[in-house]
């Protein structure tokens, strides 16, 4: 399935449906507080992500490695997309990026939400040539999903 006919892989800003511009007030933050950082660890995703700093795993073992946190909640695999090919990934070079998504992804098929975080593995490593990619799936997500990713990846 091409990117061109697959919405989860198609990068898509946030409809502001609350009127407030609190998505691109987040992704502005980000592209803002990643200038002059140096993480060794960068995390991008969804709520998943976003909340882990609200838990004392970040502050012990995440915080000493300068990680930075760009997690969104509510973010389906083209809002991430559409973040990081706007600006979040341009002024920091991680060792490992931690990417968590495709909990949102409602009305998307398995292959769909596998072709974006393929997507988003390619703009990674395009961006980041030198930064290894870790992959995480939550219980919610389908063994169907997990199964197209990982087949894809070989």
């Amino acid at each position: 399935m091409s990117e061109d006919s697959n919405p989860a892989a198609s990068p898509t800003p946030c409809q502001d449906i609350q009127g407030d511009g609190r998505w691109m007030s987040l992704h502005n933050r980000f592209v803002s507080d990643s200038k002059g950082k140096e993480p060794d660890v960068l995390f991008v995703g969804d709520s998943l992500v976003q909340l882990l700093h609200e838990f004392e795993v970040w502050r012990k073992l995440f915080s000493p490695l300068h990680a930075l946190n760009f997690g969104v909640g509510g973010d389906a695999t083209q809002h991430v997309l559409w973040r990081l090919i706007n600006g979040e990934l341009d002024y920091i070079n991680p060792k490992v990026v931690v990417l968590w998504v495709g909990t949102n992804n409602h009305g998307h098929t398995p292959e769909q939400i596998c072709g974006g975080i393929m997507a988003i593995i390619n703009v990674i490593h395009q961006k980041l040539p030198h930064a290894h990619t870790l992959v995480l799936v939550s219980y919610l997500s389908s063994y169907l999903s997990v199964t197209i990713l990982f087949n894809s990846l070989k």
